[in-house]
């Protein structure tokens, strides 16, 4: 039972279910109350403790329906059946007709029993060797369900991760399932002249392994379903933003969406975290007055971590305008983060955008933004002074101030005064360039004179840097 559920919890993941391990403690209770049985029932149940959104439980319902749908069998079944009703009334019919038997029937008859007629001695072969010859002329649905699914738990199927390993384990389900048994049975046939009962079996087998290579196929996709854009999300999260080609847009705008989602979800509470070793004496004390001064309970000293007052400048001017689009972006997804925080974007001018991203649609408001305030040349002198008419006034010990931008100037005076000013009244001002380290202070970059006034200034060239500081943002105490 654990197995099948943590097969189950492993093909949610891959769905983009998210699943942590008090959810997965969850799902093995309400297995142990509501059984394998009532599939309708388990669904339901399931799905209130592993499906929190509506995507989610969207995902979770076409993964269920796929994981436990088992009908590799069900076609050859009915086939089968038929088959053996006819042949059954040949033989009333028929009675002896001289043969002694057809040595097929006998092994359809016997199934995993251990004797043959038509004169050939079993010798040694054991019911295990004949098992699977007599499933498959049986059609016996059940079992031929349970032979499968065994062979594929011994073969770690759940491990299968590229499509270029299902022919390997399509033969290793077989050979578990008893092909070599079944190749001896065929052989066997073959010798003592029963060729129709020969091809009869060879039928089957090829039969046999183009259902075990679907259903290899079918939890090939289950377990990979989102295998590839997973491995491209995690490539472009770390790559260089002014390297993503124009055609990943799609894909860096939902991974933004998530990112942003994540962080919420990390952030989005107030947090008080012990500081074990600090005891609170004051707390203490008043705690055990009733006891005549007797620690009864001791009291630990807490630290309180919220969510900061954020102002962000993005500097959206032709020398980033290859990575504009994605800081913009960003910037977009921080207001669900941080409800207060307040966006500004400038290339000469700075205004600001904190109602635009609140009032539009992301492309509506990227494109609008852009439009008034990019692609024109760099000046942070008059961008910062802009920003002290605009927000100084509302810098106080609270305010996180996060700037990103290369700090190419253009050789006009960056107002390094004015940014000396804005980090004595902010709590903190941190720097995020998209140009490696080695570029910063080379040609018209200001790094040098506007750094000094930075509390952390830092290259981030990736979505992965942006999240990264981001939560270490709201990780930061009050």
């Amino acid at each position: 039972m654990s197995e099948v559920l943590g097969d189950f919890i492993r093909a949610l993941r891959a769905a983009d279910v998210r699943v942590s391990t008090s959810e997965s403690i969850d799902a093995g209770k309400v297995v142990d109350l509501v059984g394998f049985n009532d599939r309708v029932t388990l669904r339901s149940a399931l799905s209130q403790v592993l499906a929190k959104s509506e995507d989610e439980k969207q995902a979770f319902t076409e993964t269920f329906d796929t994981f436990f749908s088992f009908e590799q069998f069900k076609e050859r079944s009915q086939a089968a059946n038929e088959n053996d009703e006819r042949e059954s009334r040949e033989a009333e019919e028929g009675g002896g007709d001289g043969g002694g038997g057809d040595p097929s029937q006998s092994c359809s008859a016997a199934g995993s029993g251990g004797g043959g007629t038509g004169g050939e001695p079993q010798g040694d072969s054991s019911s295990a060797n004949m098992d699977l010859a007599g499933l498959l002329e049986r059609g016996d649905q059940a079992k031929l369900q349970m032979a499968l699914a065994e062979g594929a738990r011994q073969a770690n199927l759940n491990r299968i991760r590229l499509f270029t390993q299902r022919g390997m384990f399509t033969r290793r389900i077989m050979e578990i399932m008893g092909l070599d048994g079944l190749n001896e049975e065929i052989e066997r046939r073959e010798t003592s002249g029963n060729e129709k009962g020969a091809e009869r079996l060879m039928e089957a087998r090829e039969e046999l392994r183009g259902q075990v290579r679907d259903y290899v196929e079918k939890q090939l996709e289950i377990f990979t379903a989102n295998s590839g854009r997973q491995l491209r999300e995690e490539v472009l999260a770390q790559m260089r933003l002014s390297n993503v080609d124009r055609s990943d847009m799609k894909i860096m705008r939902e991974l933004v969406r998530k990112m942003a989602k994540r962080l919420v979800a990390l952030h989005s509470r107030r947090k008080k975290v012990a500081r074990r070793g600090t005891l609170d004496v004051r707390r203490t004390i008043r705690a055990n007055i009733e006891f005549d001064g007797l620690l009864f309970h001791t009291i630990w000293k807490r630290t309180k971590v919220d969510r900061p007052k954020v102002m962000a400048i993005c500097d959206v001017s032709g020398s980033v305008a290859q990575v504009s689009r994605f800081l913009l972006m960003f910037l977009y997804s921080l207001q669900e983060v941080l409800p207060d925080v307040r966006s500004f974007a400038f290339s000469g001018n700075l205004g600001e955008t904190t109602d635009l991203f609140k009032r539009e649609k992301l492309e509506q408001a990227l494109s609008e933004a852009l439009r008034d305030f990019g692609g024109g040349s760099t000046d942070y002198g008059r961008a910062l002074e802009d920003f002290e008419s605009l927000a100084m006034n509302d810098i106080d010990h609270r305010t996180t101030v996060l700037i990103l931008g290369d700090a190419r100037s253009n050789y006009g005076d960056p107002r390094s005064d004015i940014l000396k000013l804005v980090h004595a009244r902010a709590r903190r001002v941190i720097w995020l360039n998209p140009e490696p380290r080695s570029m910063w202070n080379s040609g018209d970059s200001e790094m040098r004179r506007l750094s000094p006034y930075c509390d952390k200034a830092v290259t981030c060239s990736s979505l992965k840097d942006l999240e990264r500081v981001v939560s270490e943002l709201l990780r930061s105490a009050v």
